[in-house]
């Protein structure tokens, strides 16, 4: 079927590449954003997030008026929801993060509004089983003058479905294309229109199955890996116990050719690995007890790091009695999820320079190439680069592996390497 106009809700790290591809094969996008600085740049051809190639994407596609950017949706032909599904706020009663769909609701409940007979609608933000039967669910209450799948079955006057994104940030723009796609439609038909819409772009496979297990299979994707991390993770924690190098060991041990054990870090981060399986656990908290372990794991790394700069720092004034803990500079090298990027989301690395910031009386500073100011909400830690960071600090953090700190010589015994690159 025919796209002649398409449009994407959310214009964050998924939305705007995704748009981007489609206007670049000369599909007039309309993309969708509430934060009016964040239109006013794109329409402007510039990009708010950092990602590879995506500059010249947007800048090419607005020029040649096929990517503009509102605030409010506006009539097309197809409708891609991307919008963000963090957790509810979290009370001393739960002991599973729930899902906050809220996002989803509004993004589904202000484009009903401009829907036709025929639309296609497709949610791209990774949700728990269902969301995409519930997104449909309340299209329907907004528009109760069109028929929905869930009522009308194939003969539905709008069709629905999901389609997760796949892709790595840094290399979303070339993935977006390569990766095979997975199309979950609610029915048939709703699945034909979606691999009619992805394949304008895409040259991978476009896999068909339904809504949930579309759902499902990105859920499993991540879940899958964080219990990889899981292992990892607590690998090191043992080593450190036993006194043994665990960079050295995970080395020897992938040496075996049916093992492939993952590096440890400071924990998990990003928008996918960190959420998704509490999405799955939500869902089924008595039978998922692997991937809630493997999460819990996760989510202790941290704190189990910041356990190492406490011993760093007492160790330090004990060598130093003339210095007060006031005295004592903490340095964290990176506060991205992961390397080269400047994607905080979810970041284990934020979050213990953060604790650090919190907990330490003396100067917290933080090297972040990929960033030129912290965010609003980041209090008492200093931005600085690289060269100052070594000269200024006492105790050294290595976080994230970002290419800017591979190679260097270090001539400090005050390390704490959860990455193992500075060894």
């Amino acid at each position: 079927m025919p796209f002649n106009t398409i449009s994407v809700i959310g214009l964050g790290y998924i939305g705007l590449p995704t748009a981007a591809m489609f206007a670049s094969r000369r599909k007039n996008v309309i993309g969708v954003d509430i934060n009016q600085k964040t239109v006013d740049i794109i329409n402007a051809g510039k990009i708010h997030i950092v990602e590879p190639e995506l500059d010249m994407l947007v800048r090419a596609a607005v020029s040649e008026g096929y990517l503009r950017a509102v605030t409010k949706p506006e009539p097309a032909d197809a409708f891609l929801i991307a919008v963000p599904t963090p957790f509810l706020p979290i009370s001393a009663k739960d002991e599973i993060p729930q899902p906050d769909l809220g996002f989803v609701e509004s993004a589904a409940r202000a484009i009903a509004t401009v829907l036709k007979p025929g639309d296609l609608v497709v949610l791209e933000s990774t949700s728990p089983v269902g969301t995409t039967e519930q997104m449909s669910a309340w299209l329907s209450e907004e528009r109760p003058d069109l028929t929905f799948p869930q009522t009308n079955g194939v003969e539905s006057d709008i069709r629905v479905a999901h389609c997760p994104e796949r892709v790595l940030p840094g290399h979303v723009v070339r993935e977006l294309v390569e990766n095979d796609r997975v199309i979950g439609g609610m029915t048939e038909r709703c699945s034909e229109a979606a691999i009619d819409l992805y394949e304008i772009f895409v040259g991978g496979e476009c896999v068909v199955t339904n809504a949930r297990t579309a759902e499902m299979a990105k859920l499993t994707e991540n879940a899958s890996r964080d219990v990889s991390i899981a292992f990892a993770n607590e690998l090191s924690i043992i080593c450190e116990k036993l006194d043994i190098d665990v960079w050295e060991l995970i080395t020897l041990a992938n040496r075996h050719p049916r093992v492939n054990i993952l590096q440890p870090g400071p924990g998990v981060g990003g928008h996918c690995i960190a959420v998704d399986p509490w999405f799955i656990v939500s869902r089924t908290p008595d039978q998922a007890r692997l991937i809630r372990t493997a999460r819990e794991v996760n989510d202790f790394k941290p704190s189990w790091v910041i356990e190492k700069v406490k011993i760093a720092i007492a160790d330090f004034l004990q060598e130093n009695p003339e210095k007060t803990v006031k005295d004592v500079t903490c340095a964290c090298y990176g506060l991205a999820f992961k390397s080269d990027i400047d994607d905080l989301r979810e970041s284990p690395a934020l979050k213990i320079a953060q604790q650090i910031a919190h907990i330490h009386s003396g100067l917290s500073l933080a090297v972040e190439p990929n960033i030129r100011c912290l965010p609003g909400n980041v209090e008492n830690i200093k931005l600085v680069s690289f060269e100052v960071a070594m000269q200024e600090a006492d105790i050294h953090l290595m976080l994230v592996d970002h290419k800017e700190f591979k190679g260097k010589r270090i001539f400090n015994k005050n390390i704490i390497d959860t990455k193992g690159i500075w060894k």
